[in-house]
């Protein structure tokens, strides 16, 4: 029919390498010393960048998961069945070892190159990656418990995806979840109520309680928190028995959620279900903590995709959409938005890839990796939802619809600000740090500082922050200014060192002098939109 003929309408993005795209990504990835790594985050950034692998993202949020509690004949069986399109992206992600990575190849630069892996992955589909996440966090609590690490770690070294619901001895990999939330709260996991009796001495306990969240509940073994005759402490909790019997798990229901609805998160009950202590008896958080560290990054990854692929899709709609007799891309204002949505997005990007390198320095960068994962989570996680909003305006009525990739976007876009701690826990967090280790604090500090001298802005910002430090980190309603004065510090210094010049110059006119405006289209004139706009068309030319 002629009243349908389709006009001004972009063309499907079909294949884009999520790499060779993203000149901020190839850059960190050299820089903080995984370029090594490249030409496979080049592979890997050209097969999730592909239609087909968007293509499982959308079915596997269109077909989410489901709980079977009874099999046809009465008995429990507790298992969590996908669409095929999940099993596809796990398949990929875990075939990367995304899972395991620096832990299978303990070379320089892993948690670099697998953060780099992780933020392209997200932009293909960010649900599956909960799995992963968990799985990749962790190892080093099981190394606290060395029968349990020889046991299991072997699996998870294993980039074979096995979604097999079997005892973990009989697959080929092995995959890990946490469950740590109940009713009353789950923040303030000192109380929970969730009973550990033991066993005998050998380790062995009964764990009876119910937990309100439980994260990747189709996995092969959980870490717990639960209250043992010492206090909180923290246990293993296969899916199945030594003996290859289930062990007393029970899923109760899984959550209906306001976004990450490919992935499963569930209710559950423990009725004297089997574990394992791992760690100390009554030191359960700070036996988990080193788990709830490493999330924490992946959270800071995570929200860092987001950004990246909400700018992309805002970049692809306004180069070929015309309103007013000129593209979109060619009209001042919104060149003035996308460059500002690009300038937050490689802010991210530089902040996200120096702290990924803070996990490949070992134990000398502990100070920094405890202060710094907590300033980037909180502020990063942050950013991610108001940019997310701005780039589906920029699409209008079309990235409203949920046909576009936004509205995923944009449910997905508040998760990570409140997994593994909400803006308060984290803000709270900074402060017990810097007043039981000041030591933490100056060596951000001294980060911050190499970037002195290279813009007067980013100059009179860090006086300003020297100041702030001793006004605000007396007050503890005071948190939320203090840590975001300290993100926007660590990015200032980060781009004016490494960053493409006029991206630095727009953040530090904004961010630092407050030469830009409450929303994201506020860069002052004399910023270099044009300079700007060219890094995130670079894959055209």
């Amino acid at each position: 029919m002629a009243t349908h003929e389709v006009l001004n309408q972009p063309p499907p993005r079909g294949d884009q390498n999520l790499f060779t795209c993203d000149p901020a990504l190839r850059e960190a990835l050299r820089r903080e010393g995984a370029g090594g790594a490249e030409r496979t985050a080049e592979e890997f950034g050209a097969r999730v960048g592909s239609e087909e692998v968007r293509s499982w993202g959308v079915l596997a949020n269109r077909h989410p998961p489901e709980l079977q509690t009874h099999d046809r004949y009465g008995h429990r069986r507790d298992e969590v069945t996908f669409h095929p399109a999940w099993h596809s992206l796990m398949q990929l992600s875990v075939g990367a070892g995304l899972h395991n990575l620096p832990w299978r190849e303990a070379r320089p630069g892993a948690h670099v190159a697998r953060a780099a892996l992780c933020m392209m992955a997200t932009q293909a589909e960010a649900g599956h990656l909960c799995p992963i996440a968990m799985t990749y966090a962790v190892v080093p609590v099981l190394r606290k418990q060395p029968e349990l690490a020889a046991e299991w770690e072997p699996r998870i070294a294993s980039t074979d995806y096995d979604s097999r619901f079997l005892p973990g001895a009989q697959k080929r990999g092995a995959l890990f979840g946490m469950a740590m939330t109940e009713k009353q709260g789950g923040s303030d996991v000192r109380a929970n109520t969730t009973r550990a009796q033991p066993v005998g001495s050998g380790g062995e306990y009964r764990l009876t309680g119910h937990k309100w969240f439980c994260s990747a509940p189709m996995c092969d073994g959980f870490l717990v928190l639960a209250q043992a005759p010492e206090g909180l402490s923290c246990f293993f909790l296969p899916r199945f028995l030594p003996d290859g019997t289930k062990n007393h798990f029970f899923l109760q229901r899984l959550k209906d959620k306001l976004g990450n609805r490919s992935n499963a998160s569930s209710e559950v009950e423990f009725d004297n279900a089997w574990a394992r202590l791992v760690g100390d008896p009554g030191r359960g958080v700070r036996t988990i903590i080193d788990m709830v560290q490493h999330t924490r990054l992946d959270c800071v990854i995570g929200s860092t995709g987001l950004m990246r692929q909400a700018v992309s899709e805002v970049a692809h709609h306004v180069g070929h959409r015309a309103a007013f007799g000129r593209l979109l891309i060619e009209q001042p204002l919104m060149r003035n938005v996308l460059a500002d949505l690009c300038v937050e997005s490689e802010a991210a990007t530089l902040l996200m890839m120096r702290l990924a390198r803070s996990y490949d320095d070992g134990p000398s960068a502990a100070p920094f990796r405890r202060l710094a994962t907590a300033i980037a989570k909180y502020w990063i996680c942050k950013r991610t939802p108001p940019l997310v909003a701005e780039a589906l305006e920029c699409l209008g009525g079309a990235g409203f619809v949920e046909e576009s990739p936004l509205p995923r976007l944009y449910r997905e876009s508040p998760l990570n600000s409140i997994w593994e701690g909400s803006g308060n826990v984290i803000c709270l967090d900074v402060l017990r740090a810097v007043a039981k280790e000041p030591e933490v604090l100056e060596v951000v500090r001294a980060e911050i500082r190499l970037g002195i001298g290279a813009d007067r802005r980013f100059d009179a910002a860090v006086a300003a922050l020297d100041g702030a430090i001793d006004r605000l980190g007396a007050h503890e309603d005071q948190a939320r200014r203090l840590v975001e004065a300290l993100a926007l510090a660590l990015q200032g210094s980060l781009l004016v060192r490494f960053g493409d010049r006029a991206v630095a110059d727009a953040f530090c006119a904004t961010r630092l002098a407050g030469d830009g405006g409450r929303s994201f289209g506020t860069l002052p004139p004399g910023v270099d939109c044009g300079t700007i706009l060219q890094r995130v068309y670079s894959w055209r030319q």
